[in-house]
């Protein structure tokens, strides 16, 4: 029988299906930062449960509100910190060494082709761009999969989303990742996985098809995947040198993965990228999307470059060909937030740091804050903020504010010139 990469992990990690439909699967990764997980701990403990069902498949970080910002953040922050300490959690990230999580879990190695991987953040579908499952879950199957590392789910359908062409110099994988919510919106892919394929697919880096994944929730998908290839093996060698003879033996192994020619697809959508435009929200819903020239002349009073969409060196490497050597709009205020340390100290090794503060943006510690309106970057009602983060709701980044997303680029583009400008002015003036 033909099966999709999602029907083939489903397949492999089936425990129980006590009814109709539920599927228990097993748990390769748990995954828990400090505004979900605290809630789960705490039930466990009254409920005489404080157990871990595997301490080395759990991973904790701190990095939604780090340092933390008042007593009530500082207490979330302490739960899981002692949480972590009573059972020998090792892959615990405390403030200093923390990141975001669905960018410091990867940079670690975690992820593989073929895991399960759950956490109680939406956006965890960011990993099924390494040929996993992954997906957010509530409190309660987070609870579960720490005591028991199982989780239930209905199988999802899967959507294949065929990236064909070749993408204008400005164009990047979060371009096109709205361009594909505007096509599905916001309910297109509910209880479904996007299963992300084609030439330009293909020809993406890790770092963009995280992106491509990161977004697959914005849709309505239970999780974003791409097929697992030479450029994961790539990434992931480092961390399973020790377990292949070659990275062409890997590259076998991880094939087993891909789904088969003649799976059956819920939906087949082909997107061609030749001559696309970069693209930008104009609402309150991350399918509310146009082409950046409908929006050009948007003033805009801050920028925001971060995020576990687009904080990673790639993404500050393509922002700072658009500032070096540039000065931020003195009406706006800039702020880049590097997904992890790693990051970070890459970037300042580059001179990728000094660019952005040359430019007059704030640097920040590696933190979720800003995304979502609790720290680092909030903005007041009234004002807009040109942002490389995932959501654009109402009062996303801060009560009464209004977020455009987009790309690295167009969000160093709009610095530059304190409204929505198409990055391709910058370049044909020159960039580095």
């Amino acid at each position: 029988m033909a099966m999709t990469l999602a029907e083939k992990i489903f397949r492999s990690h089936l425990k129980d299906e006590p009814f109709p439909g539920t599927k228990v699967l097993d748990i390769d990764v748990v995954m828990c930062h400090e505004i979900t997980t605290p809630i789960a701990i705490n039930d466990l403990v009254a409920r005489g449960k404080d157990r871990v069902f595997n301490p080395e498949k759990i991973k904790a970080v701190i990095d939604h509100v780090t340092p933390a910002k008042d007593t009530k953040t500082a207490i979330q922050g302490k739960i899981v910190r002692d949480w972590a300490g009573r059972h020998d959690i090792r892959d615990f990230f405390d403030i200093g060494r923390n990141g975001v999580c669905h960018a410091i879990f990867p940079e670690k190695g975690f992820i593989r082709p073929g895991y399960t991987v759950i956490m109680g953040d939406s956006h965890t579908c960011t990993h099924g761009a390494f040929g996993a499952f992954a997906a957010g879950v509530g409190t309660t199957d987070l609870e579960v999969g720490i005591l028991k590392g199982v989780c239930a789910f209905r199988e999802p359908k899967t959507i294949r989303i065929n990236i064909n062409g070749k993408a204008p110099e400005v164009v990047y994988a979060k371009d096109i990742i709205l361009r594909i919510i505007k096509e599905l919106t916001v309910k297109g892919a509910t209880d479904a996985v996007l299963e992300f394929r084609g030439d330009a697919v293909s020809k993406m880096s890790m770092e963009s098809r995280m992106t491509l994944c990161n977004m697959a929730i914005e849709a309505g998908g239970t999780s974003g995947v791409c097929m697992p290839d030479e450029v994961t093996v790539d990434y992931l060698w480092p961390f399973i040198s020790s377990e292949y003879k070659s990275r062409e033996d890997a590259m076998e192994d991880f094939r087993r993965w891909w789904s088969d020619e003649g799976c059956e697809y819920a939906k087949v959508l082909d997107i061609d990228i030749a001559g696309m435009e970069p693209q930008v929200t104009f609402g309150y819903k991350p399918d509310e999307v146009r082409d950046i020239s409908e929006m050009e002349g948007t003033p805009v009073d801050q920028i925001y470059i971060g995020s576990c969409t687009n904080g990673r060196l790639e993404d500050l490497r393509i922002a700072a060909q658009y500032l070096k050597g540039r000065k931020i709009a003195s009406a706006v205020r800039g702020i880049v937030s590097p997904a992890t340390p790693k990051v970070f100290r890459d970037a300042d090794e580059e001179g990728i740091i000094k660019i952005f503060m040359d430019a007059g943006f704030c640097v920040t510690n590696p933190t979720c804050g800003a995304c979502l309106g609790m720290s680092n970057g909030v903005i007041a009602p009234g004002e807009v903020c040109a942002s490389t983060t995932n959501r654009n709701f109402n009062g996303r980044m801060g009560k009464g504010g209004m977020v455009h997303l987009m790309s690295p680029a167009s969000a160093a583009a709009a610095a530059v010139e304190g409204k929505i400008t198409n990055p391709e002015r910058l370049r044909k003036e020159g960039i580095s």
